[in-house]
């Protein structure tokens, strides 16, 4: 595993906008418009990859279009993270095979987490001959000349050399939405949780330049934007790699200082970086989101030790009682695992009582999956899928009682939402605790905050209508 970060030049980023120009110039001489279509798997980084990638595509005079049929390029940006995700997109790569008979002209390309394994690889190789091209995360700023060798020789072609981990400033972006963006502050992860892929993938943790990060938040505010979303694998280490004196809260109080109206989300936190200091500085600033995202993984001290997780239940249990001391309407959501490999059931309902005792907002539940190449994936796993799946369904049945309950609590209460789609025939807004709330509305009101009095709760969701008085 290479562990060197490396800032690619922008002559190198040149030389691949030069690509895009001869791509288009491809395209041109044969008198066409291609056209492109990028499916995301996974996470919010995967999202903000795919932005990138419809970027460089709009670059090279690519039209982007809503789905597979009849594109001229397809990519699958992928998730490694379960084994489920796996097959979903082996599933729907095979299925490509149909488009491409239709439309033999065809490029199709794997990339994203998936793609920097190599049992992957070599499987896209043996068994799917109709995939023209496979790169990593790492190599994304680099599909300009992937996508124009293989339109030129008609070879497939790999880039998924184990390269060091990069930081590409100034690719561009075609970002889906106007109202909420997605800025990466870091990549990559040095916490190497044993049930984890996503370092060995994605590299070690690198930061970008508080000034880049800044540039980017300044010209989303100014160009309308209201909802920005810092990104990262951990992004309480943000800066720890850059010795420039400044932290993940430095550059969250950074950004909460430029002028206009918006608000400021990140995720994902881990608890073994959060801090006072961050608490303090989210309760501070009115533009930062009263929102937090904590995985806790599991409520078992002695499980979270084998996780690799470097916090035990009493330091969790203690961040989260400060973070609500200083934020008392603190949005609290996590991540939890059942049945990691050895996970009995007192350990389980250990993880039952620190739900019950944290009272989260929603969570985000995973039956442990293996992941070839974690330490994880060897270790005595005596449990069946049958006791894991009830251990499942009893976690899922008390979370869902807390969050309805929660839901239930914001009626009659008037939030400051920002109103941003339609849902049939209802507006959809969110509160500033990421919360969803339908309401009936003129489609005008979309990009505005609005006061709305909740009227009624699902575990899931809010129904509400504009108050009576705008503030």
């Amino acid at each position: 595993m290479n562990t060197k970060t490396s800032v690619i030049s922008q002559e190198a980023l040149q030389q691949q906008f030069a690509f895009c120009q001869k791509i288009e110039a491809y395209w041109h001489d044969r008198g066409i418009t291609p056209t492109a279509y990028v499916e995301t798997y996974g996470c919010q980084q995967n999202e903000a990859d795919s932005e990138q990638l419809r970027g460089l595509l709009s670059q090279a005079g690519y039209a982007i279009q809503g789905g597979a049929e009849g594109a001229d390029v397809v990519i699958m940006n992928t998730c490694a993270i379960r084994e489920h995700a796996e097959q979903r997109v082996f599933g729907n790569l095979g299925a490509l095979t149909h488009t491409k008979r239709r439309h033999p002209g065809q490029k199709i390309f794997l990339c994203g987490c998936m793609a920097g394994q190599d049992h992957v690889v070599q499987r896209i190789k043996r068994s799917y001959p109709h995939v023209d091209g496979v790169f990593s995360t790492h190599h994304l700023w680099q599909f300009p000349e992937l996508l124009h060798r293989v339109l030129t020789t008609g070879k497939r072609t790999y880039f998924v050399e184990d390269e060091a981990g990069s930081i590409a400033e100034g690719l561009p972006q075609l970002r889906g939405n106007t109202l909420k963006a997605w800025v990466s502050i870091m990549y990559g992860c040095n916490n190497f949780c044993t049930y984890c892929i996503v370092p060995y993938v994605r590299g070690r943790e690198r930061s970008r330049q508080p000034e880049d990060i800044l540039a980017e938040c300044r010209k989303l505010i100014a160009s309308g934007c209201k909802d920005i979303t810092l990104l990262g694998q951990n992004v309480n280490s943000y800066g720890k790699d850059l010795g420039c004196g400044v932290d993940f809260a430095d550059l969250l109080k950074a950004i909460s200082e430029i002028e206009g109206e918006f608000l400021i989300r990140f995720m994902t936190s881990h608890p073994r970086d959060a801090s006072k200091k961050l608490f303090d500085t989210m309760a501070a600033s009115p533009k930062i989101a009263k929102q937090l995202h904590l995985p806790f993984q599991s409520g078992s001290s002695r499980v979270l030790k084998a996780m690799n997780r470097h916090y035990d239940r009493e330091t969790y249990l203690e961040k989260v009682h400060y973070a609500k001391s200083v934020m008392p309407d603190l949005v609290l959501t996590s991540d939890v695992i059942v049945g990691f490999p050895g996970e009995t059931e007192e350990e389980f309902e250990e993880t039952l009582s620190l739900i019950s005792q944290v009272h989260y907002d929603s969570l985000f539940t995973f039956i442990f999956s293996p992941r070839a190449g974690t330490p994880a994936a060897s270790m005595d796993d005596p449990t069946p899928k049958e006791e894991k799946n009830r251990r499942f369904d009893k976690l899922c049945d008390l979370q869902n009682t807390i969050s309805e309950r929660i839901h239930h609590s914001y009626v009659g209460k008037t939030m400051r939402c920002l109103v941003d789609g339609v849902d049939k025939d209802m507006l959809t807004a969110r509160t500033e605790g990421g919360r969803l709330v339908r309401f009936p509305g003129d489609h005008s009101l979309i990009g505005s905050y609005r006061l709305l009095t909740i009227t009624g709760a699902t575990t899931w969701s809010l129904t509400g209508i504009q108050a009576e008085k705008e503030g």
